[in-house]
């Protein structure tokens, strides 16, 4: 179940909602948990499972893991053991494909027939909830974190719907105090149904209409192509993902706010960085900053020498590009970028700022975009020869048959009119102009509150129409 589906919109969420709210407060959690759970059983019935006993494992370890409950040699191998499992799991369900798939490919090679192999079904949402359940363990086993006080409310922040699927990647300590008590008000409900209705237009109008002009070049070989058709797409996908998933983020930020829950904000306007460091700073916030505390800073971080710093920065952008999917093609995505940071660490900030910003944001919006060339592909082969046709190595194809079609779509002009600038907002000096986040939604004025309310009701019928119109919305990083 998606959040841009009709099921969810005009049957889950109000359903769920009507439950939360009509329980009384202190059985809240047990409402949100088994909306939770039904939300996830609805795409993956028998996974639900795996994800209960995974997490009861995971809570009664936790028990034993803060100091003093067993000799600091046992809490180590305990947390060795239970993160094994989480992390196994996720090999196993995400990987054994590729894996598989890589070791009868090599066999073919020397004559060797393939073995039978059954497909491995992979569970929805289980990269960004077995970080989740990675950070608890770890939080908990330094000392950052308590315990959760029960299984339930352990259980329930692992797989509160607002962001079981696609994150943000939240933090227990980050939550903890808000899963054991919090308050739904007024002005938080009607902020969060604004956040969530401005993310929906995000996905419907700005992403779905992106996504049909990349569709049809990336689908399309490249020898039919021309360089002009060729970046076009690459401009179109560029914008796609990342209204996409900004949406995302926005409609689970917005429900988790109707929920009673302050998540942290996921997205500042990445395409509006002036370097790679900037644009992870700035895109995937959580992600970021989960591979940073759990992974960059365990090996070793930037304290020791430099060339064991930029080795660690590739590592890490290594695993991310490897957490984003099964395929070659995300591993090099992730070389690509972890190589372009340890440049720019290796150049130094001094260095960096002597490039004029708008030409340095320029020039990190090209390097991103060409990277999503990999994330995109599908291949190493259409890949290159993707990347061939870009820099104009490959003769010119005859063009698309329905390029100009395409083109002719006012939806995608004016989808580009306010896309373009307003992801580029801070840099354009356009941000004022954009709607703010409050910083105490029930301090609004009365009249503020109205027009915002009045706002998000517009928006939500007007996409919800539209959105019931095209049929089916998958988001990209669903499939991560």
């Amino acid at each position: 179940m998606v959040f841009s589906s009709a099921t969810f919109l005009f049957y889950f969420l109000p359903a769920a909602l009507a439950l939360y709210f009509l329980t009384p407060p202190r059985f809240r959690n047990v409402s949100a948990l088994i909306a939770s759970l039904v939300f996830f059983a609805w795409g993956a019935p028998r996974f639900v499972f795996v994800l209960i006993a995974t997490c009861f494992v995971d809570y009664h370890a936790s028990r034993w893991l803060p100091r003093g409950r067993l000799p600091d040699p046992r809490r180590k191998l305990l947390l060795g053991l239970v993160l094994a499992l989480d992390l196994g799991l996720l090999l196993y369900f995400k990987y054994a494909n590729f894996f598989v798939g890589e070791i009868q490919g090599l066999l073919a090679r020397f004559g060797v027939a393939p073995f039978p192999w059954t497909a491995v079904v992979l569970p929805i949402g289980i990269s960004f909830f077995t970080f989740q359940k990675v950070s608890y363990l770890v939080d908990v086993y330094r000392g950052t974190a308590q315990v959760a006080h029960s299984a339930g409310r352990h259980l329930l922040y692992i797989a509160l719907f607002p962001q079981l699927i696609a994150g943000p990647i939240v933090r227990y300590h980050d939550v903890a105090q808000q899963i054991d008590r919090r308050s739904t008000t007024t002005g938080l409900f009607l902020d969060g149904f604004w956040r969530f209705s401005v993310g929906l237009a995000k996905k419907v109008f700005l992403a779905n209409t992106f996504a049909r002009l990349a569709d049809l070049v990336f689908d399309t070989p490249p020898s039919l192509m021309t360089t002009t058709q060729a970046w076009a797409g690459v401009l179109a996908y560029t914008f796609q993902l990342y209204y996409d998933f900004a949406g995302y983020s926005d409609m689970a930020i917005g429900l988790g706010r109707m929920l009673g829950f302050r998540f942290l904000e996921n997205f500042n306007f990445p395409y509006a960085s002036a370097s790679i460091g900037e644009f992870w700073r700035r895109w995937h916030i959580s992600l970021g900053r989960f591979m940073m505390e759990y992974l960059y800073v365990p090996l070793g971080g930037n304290r020791m020498s430099h060339r064991r710093t930029v080795l660690n920065l590739w590592l890490v952008f290594l695993a991310s590009g490897f957490w984003h999917g099964a395929a070659w093609t995300f591993i090099l995505w992730g070389i690509w970028h972890g190589t372009l940071i340890s440049m720019e660490k290796t150049l130094g900030p001094e260095r960096l700022k002597r490039i004029p910003r708008p030409l340095a944001i320029a020039g990190t919006f090209l390097l991103v975009a060409l990277g999503w060339v990999l994330f995109r592909s599908g291949t190493i082969h259409r890949a290159g020869g993707f990347y061939l046709l870009l820099f104009n190595l490959l003769p010119d194809g005859a063009g698309l048959m329905a390029f100009p079609e395409i083109m002719a779509d006012r939806a995608l002009w004016l989808a580009a009119a306010v896309g373009i600038p307003c992801a580029f907002a801070p840099a354009l000096g356009l941000a004022r102009f954009l709607p703010r986040e409050p910083d105490d939604p029930d301090a609004l004025p009365l009249r503020s509150v109205a027009i915002r309310f009045a706002l998000s009701v517009a928006i939500f019928i007007v996409v919800a129409s539209e959105m019931c119109a095209s049929g089916f919305n998958p988001f990209i990083y669903f499939q991560f």
